[in-house]
């Protein structure tokens, strides 16, 4: 039975969640995801922790911020003009909304406070500096990762 190295193809069930014991998502109960280790799918510690498992196996893995979504940085919190919001969005504390950067990408941003002239928010991950709790069952195991050869 093939071992999960740094290059594998692995499909697995997945739970994540904190170590309060909240979940926060899960795909026991869809189908399994595949990845590829190493073009980062997943967070690093994950990666690193499912070296070494085979086919079958369970493991619950505990990961700190400095492998999983890291370390809060303070330069991420912002200000926001509040007119630069939906005036139907209903602003609270804690909600998640996207937004865009210079390169169009999104990227989440937490709402921390507002006021009728701005908005505060947190751009960090919504998981930075916390520690998370991955559980996983390894459904297979594909090492054989080169690229199918062609006949010319």
């Amino acid at each position: 039975m093939s071992k999960i190295e740094r290059n594998s193809r692995v499909t697995l069930y997945y739970r994540l969640g904190l170590t309060d014991d909240q979940m926060l998502e899960e795909n026991f109960t869809d189908e399994p995801m595949t990845v590829t280790l190493g073009k980062g799918e997943m967070a690093e510690g994950l990666e690193l922790a499912l070296i070494g498992l085979s086919e079958g196996d369970e493991q619950t893995i505990d990961i700190g911020p400095d492998l999983a979504f890291g370390f809060v940085d303070e330069t991420l919190f912002r200000a926001f003009p509040r007119a630069e919001f939906d005036p139907g969005l209903e602003l609270e504390p804690g909600l998640i909304i996207e937004f865009a950067n210079e390169d169009g990408d999104t990227l989440p941003g937490t709402i921390i406070s507002f006021d009728d002239h701005q908005v505060q928010v947190d751009l960090n991950h919504p998981l930075a500096g916390q520690t998370v709790r991955y559980s996983v069952k390894i459904v297979a195991v594909d090492n054989d990762t080169t690229e199918p050869k062609t006949l010319h």
